[in-house]
C-alpha cells in the first residue's frame, strides 16, 4: 500500500515539474515581442527568442507585432471647399514601435488609426477644392502621414505613408468632368490642327514664292539668251546676205551684162511677181516694153542670121561692147497720178509664149474685182486707160 502511494505521489511530483519547466519556458518569434504582466501589472517585455518566466506568477499577453503594417479603409465621403461629396479610400502603412504603449496607451490602435485618418482627412480635404483635390494628392499624402505621425507617436505606431487609393466624385460631377475633358481635349486639337494648316499654308506660299521666282529668273536668263542668239543669228545672217550681194555685185559688174540680158532677166522675173494666193493686184516694170523690144530685136537678128548664109570671104573681127548697166526706173503704180506705163513698141512671135493667152489681153487670175480686164503695157489691152479703173486705184 506504501508502494502505492509513492509511486503516485512521484508522478504528480513528476507532473508538477513538467508543467513548471513548462510555463517557465517562452519562446518569441522574429518581429514580435510579448508583454509580461506579473500579478497584474507590467513586468517586462520579451523579445524574440528563448525567454524564462515564473510560472503561476507571470502573465504572458498576446504577441505583438512589430513588422510594418497595410491597413486598407473602407470609402469615407468628405465634403470640400466647393460642397461637393466625394469618397475618398486611404491606405495606412504603420509599425509599432513601442509595445508596452501601444498596449497601454490604447485599447485598439487599428481603430484608433482608422479614426484619427478619416477626422485628419476631412480637416485637410475640407480646405480644398475637388480640382485640387484630384491634382494634390501628393499634398494631401503629406500632411496626412505627418498628422497622423504626430498623433499615434505616444501610442508606440509610427505611421511610414498615407496613400489616397481612389476619390470618386459624384456622378454628375463625373459627367461634367468628362465634358470638360472632352471638350478641352476637342480645342487643343482643333489648335493643332490649325497651327499645322497655317504651317501648311506658309510653307506652301513659301515654296509657291521660290518656285516663282525661280521661274522668273529662268524666264529672264531664257529672254536674255534667246535674244543674244536672236542677235548673233541677224548678225550672221546680215553677214551673208552683205557676202551674198557683194559676190552678185561683184559677178554682175565681172561679167559685163548688156541691155538684152537684163531685159531677159526682167521677163524671167515676171511670172514670180504674179504668183501667190493673196496678190490682188501686182504692178509691171515701166521698163517692160524695152525689155520687150530687145527680146523681140534679140530674136529677129537671131533670126536673120539663120536666113543669111554666111559668107565664108568675110572676116570676123571680134568686138566688144561695154553697156553700163541701166538701174531700173521706179516702178510706176497702179493709181491715176502715176505716169503711163510705155506701151509695147512690136509683137514678135517668139515672145507669144510669155504672155498669157498668146496675142489676147494678159489678165491676173486672182485679180479681184477688175478680173478679166487687159493690164495696160501687156499687148493691145484696150484704149481704157489704167487709172479709170476704181479698182486698181
Amino acid at each position: 500500500m506504501s508502494t502505492l502511494v509513492a509511486t503516485i505521489l512521484l508522478v504528480l511530483i513528476l507532473l508538477v515539474v513538467v508543467l513548471v519547466i513548462y510555463r517557465s519556458v517562452r519562446i518569441i518569434p522574429q518581429a514580435t515581442a510579448g508583454i509580461v504582466e506579473r500579478f497584474g501589472r507590467y513586468h517586462r517585455t520579451l523579445n524574440a527568442g528563448l525567454n524564462m518566466v515564473t510560472p503561476f506568477v507571470d502573465r504572458l499577453r498576446p504577441l505583438i507585432d512589430l513588422r510594418e503594417q497595410v491597413v486598407s479603409f473602407p470609402p469615407q465621403p468628405v465634403i470640400t471647399r466647393d460642397n461637393l461629396v466625394v469618397g475618398i479610400d486611404t491606405v495606412i502603412y504603420f509599425q509599432v514601435t513601442d509595445p508596452k504603449a501601444a498596449t497601454y496607451e490604447v485599447a485598439n490602435y487599428i481603430t484608433a488609426v482608422e479614426q484619427l485618418t478619416v477626422t485628419t482627412l476631412r480637416n485637410v480635404v475640407g480646405g480644398m477644392d475637388l480640382e485640387t483635390v484630384l491634382t494634390s494628392r501628393d499634398q494631401i499624402n503629406t500632411e496626412l502621414r505627418q498628422e497622423l505621425d504626430e498623433a499615434t507617436g505616444k501610442w508606440g505606431i509610427r505611421v511610414g505613408r498615407v496613400e489616397l487609393k481612389a476619390i470618386e466624385p459624384p456622378s454628375s460631377i463625373q459627367d461634367s468632368m468628362e465634358k470638360q475633358m472632352r471638350a478641352d481635349r476637342d480645342k487643343r486639337a482643333a489648335i493643332l490642327s490649325a497651327e499645322g494648316n497655317k504651317q501648311s499654308a506658309i510653307l506652301n506660299a513659301e515654296g509657291e514664292r521660290q518656285a516663282a521666282v525661280l521661274k522668273a529668273r529662268g524666264e529672264s536668263e531664257a529672254a536674255v539668251l534667246r535674244a543674244e542668239a536672236e542677235a548673233k543669228a541677224q548678225a550672221v545672217r546680215a553677214r551673208g546676205q552683205a557676202e551674198a550681194i557683194t559676190t552678185v555685185f561683184r559677178a554682175i559688174h565681172e561679167g559685163n551684162p548688156d541691155q538684152r540680158l537684163l531685159a531677159y532677166q526682167y521677163m524671167q522675173m515676171l511670172p514670180q511677181i504674179a504668183q501667190g494666193d493673196a496678190n490682188k493686184v501686182w504692178i509691171v516694170p515701166s521698163e517692160i516694153g524695152k525689155a520687150l523690144e530687145g527680146i523681140g530685136g534679140l530674136l529677129g537678128a537671131a533670126g536673120a542670121r539663120a536666113a543669111d548664109p554666111p559668107d565664108p570671104t568675110a572676116r570676123t573681127t571680134p568686138t566688144t561692147r561695154l553697156v553700163p548697166p541701166v538701174p531700173p526706173e521706179p516702178e510706176a503704180a497702179l493709181s491715176g497720178t502715176g505716169p503711163q506705163l510705155d506701151p509695147p513698141v512690136g509683137r514678135h512671135a517668139g515672145l507669144e509664149g510669155w504672155l498669157p493667152g498668146g496675142g489676147r489681153p494678159v489678165h491676173d487670175g486672182a485679180f479681184g474685182d477688175g478680173e478679166g480686164r487687159s493690164v495696160p503695157g501687156a499687148g493691145h489691152a484696150g484704149s481704157a486707160p489704167l487709172n479709170d479703173d476704181p479698182s486698181l486705184v
